[in-house]
């Protein structure tokens, strides 16, 4: 791909991310932070683009006049999709949206499937009590008791806990080393299943908006993690690939910096931390503990290169939903 056609990829995206005009404060800080950080490759100013998002200085016509391969309009179309759906399935604004990329960008409806799919794997997250049975985390930081107590009420085997953390940080981190747009999609889904399973392993019933509040408090932003991986995948020139951009990727760190294992490992332990201690950490205690676990994680994810290889090697990305939903 061309600069210009990297350019307008992330663009469509960043436009994708504020369609729906939903996102909280902290989101739209994770997204320019996200933007910030990508600046690296390519002569993408994504600091510029953010401003020019926010501010309605881009349009989707614009966009798309720079995008003259096929190619380059399915990956645009692709990354618009799971970026809608990477928060939860998709709203009314957002699909309305994605029709109107489909239909500037001139593509099939087999494109129409590919938003399908997509929208599998995002409801494809714990499937547990109704929203607000399992309680949040409040406006202090301090979660808010329910009808299942603010004490653990199971003891799991920890040693079992940790052995799952990092099998799950070893299937994320090998997710982002695939070339396709939906085995990225499917780390966040599985990221909130591992949540939620250490949560019930301590005897907490949790929905799938308390997940979702738990990583937003630790300092996981569903849409601006999506980004940042794809992102890294991109202007690393692993995301459009097939076959031997497959082979490179795994042997090229470059491309892939081994955040989605290090974050999944922190994840799963500072949610084991929080459900074993009754849920009373305040937002800056578990901030701070994941951010110490990421780089933690960081430190661990060579160790486990090799098995992160190798899992990307077993994987079928055409199996992605299937996976999801047998995590």
């Amino acid at each position: 791909m061309t600069p210009s056609e990297t350019k307008s990829i992330v663009t469509l995206s960043l436009l994708a991310a504020f369609v729906d005009g939903e996102k909280h404060e902290r989101e739209r800080a994770e997204i320019k932070r996200i933007a910030e950080g990508l600046s690296q490759a390519d002569g993408v100013n994504l600091p510029t683009l953010y401003q020019d998002v926010l501010m309605k200085r881009v349009s989707l016509a614009s966009v798309a006049g720079e995008l003259k391969s096929p190619e380059s309009r399915q990956l645009a179309y692709e990354m618009a999709v799971c970026v809608c759906d990477a928060d939860g399935t998709q709203s009314e604004a957002e699909r309305l949206f994605l029709t109107d990329v489909r239909t500037s960008l001139g593509l099939d409806a087999s494109a129409a499937g590919f938003s399908q799919q997509a929208e599998d794997i995002a409801a494809a997250v714990p499937g547990v009590a109704p929203a607000g049975a399992a309680g949040a985390i409040s406006a202090s930081g301090t979660a808010v008791a329910t009808a299942t107590g603010s004490a653990p009420t199971a003891t799991p085997d920890t040693a079992e806990l940790d052995k799952s953390i990092l099998n799950a940080a070893i299937l994320n981190g090998a997710l982002e080393l695939l070339p396709e747009t939906l085995s990225t999609m499917a780390i966040i889904p599985l990221q909130m299943k591992l949540v939620y399973r250490i949560g019930q392993s301590y005897g907490y019933q949790l929905d799938s908006g308390h997940v979702k509040d738990f990583l937003a408090t630790v300092g996981v932003g569903l849409t601006s993690q999506y980004l940042e991986q794809a992102g890294r995948k991109l202007l690393g020139g692993l995301l459009g690939k097939v076959g031997g951009g497959l082979l490179r990727g795994l042997g090229n760190q470059a491309v892939s910096s081994g955040m989605s294992f290090a974050s999944t490992y922190a994840l799963g332990h500072v949610a084991k931390r929080y459900y074993a201690g009754g849920r009373t950490l305040s937002t800056q205690m578990l901030k701070e503990a994941f951010s110490g676990v990421v780089k933690e994680g960081q430190g661990l994810q060579a160790q486990y290169l090799p098995a992160i290889q190798e899992k990307a090697r077993t994987l079928d990305a055409g199996k992605v939903l299937s996976l999801v939903r047998g995590a």
